[in-house]
């Protein structure tokens, strides 16, 4: 797959792209005759890497969080899972492929799985409607957590959209209500309940399926109550000043710890998920295997009530 870079980093394309030179060159002269050239770009290529991604900008982690390449809830499931069986439809309306669900197996403990995905071409994401989920899509969410109760499995969400799909269909069918009902599901469950923010967290498209016991997020991911074009075009009425409105709606990991609207960041590879998505992949089931270790042995009971304070406890003062 070619490397699809972002455009603040030009700098590491140009280096790599002379590196790709010089190795085609190597390949035609005599054995060792650029190697150490070749070596030193590809020690200042990942200088420059680390260095950009240690001073990320707001939107510039929202173009990441956004990037093709970056690991989907079907890269997690084939990177973490095992025995899934896919659950289809919501026993009303249909199925909606923007959120996938479903049983498998986490590290030999029996879970329910569900995500959202995006697709990774063009038609995938026509299929998966590019993660933005419809009314069935989320009550196919509440008809999973409901077996998940059931027979007391841990329920594991990856959250990666940029909101609900907003069309005509979707709204005549009860969107909003559906987001509600799934919300409300996920607040009432008496099971461990952990979601991940993989990507874009937005909206009520995202807290339909995050309203979880713990919330974690990876370090280049973002979660916003609208997308930065949304909010510059309420705002300014120009979706162009979406990266004046990034900057300023606290949509990063350290600015969401410290709101308590986050409880854990997990870290990405240098350069981003999609770098290493292997790294990025185990990175994330290490940190679900400690969270679920930590919700084990708690009662319904007091899953529902550390739940409730969770959330109460945002935006409150004091």
């Amino acid at each position: 797959m070619a490397t699809h870079y972002l455009d603040f980093e030009k700098p590491i394309a140009d280096l790599e792209a002379k590196i790709d030179e010089l190795s085609l060159l190597s390949a035609t002269a005599s054995a060792g005759s650029f190697e150490s050239e070749i070596e030193g770009l590809r020690k200042k290529a990942g200088q420059l890497r680390k260095k950009i991604y240690s001073g990320l900008d707001p939107w510039m982690k929202t173009q990441v969080a956004r990037h093709p390449q970056r690991p989907h809830f079907v890269d997690y499931v084939d990177g973490l899972f095992t025995d899934f069986v896919e659950l289809k439809g919501d026993r009303q309306f249909g199925d909606d492929q923007a959120i996938l669900g479903g049983l498998a197996r986490f590290r030999g403990q029996s879970v329910v799985l569900m995500g959202h995905e995006k697709g990774h071409d063009t038609q995938t994401r026509v299929v998966h409607n590019f993660g933005m989920a419809r009314p069935e899509g989320y009550r196919k969410a509440v008809r999973l957590m409901d077996m998940a109760e059931q027979y007391g499995l841990p329920v594991l969400t990856f959250v990666d959209t940029a909101g609900a799909y907003p069309g005509l269909g979707a709204e005549e069918r009860g969107q909003a209500e559906a987001i509600a009902r799934s919300t409300e599901r996920g607040l009432t469950l008496g099971v461990p309940s952990i979601a991940t923010i993989t990507g874009e967290g937005g909206s009520g498209g995202a807290i339909a399926i995050a309203s979880a016991s713990r919330v974690i997020m990876l370090e280049h991911s973002i979660y916003s109550v609208i997308s930065p074009e949304g909010a510059a075009g309420i705002l300014w009425r120009d979706g162009a000043r979406a990266k004046d409105a990034a900057m300023a709606m606290k949509i990063t990991g350290p600015d969401l710890m410290q709101l308590k609207i986050v409880d854990r960041l997990i870290e990405e590879p240098i350069g981003g998920a999609h770098s290493d998505r292997e790294v990025a992949i185990a990175n994330v089931g290490d940190v679900l295997t400690d969270e679920l270790q930590k919700l084990s042995g708690l009662s319904p009971d007091e899953l529902r009530k550390a739940r409730a304070d969770r959330f109460y406890a945002i935006g409150r003062l004091g």
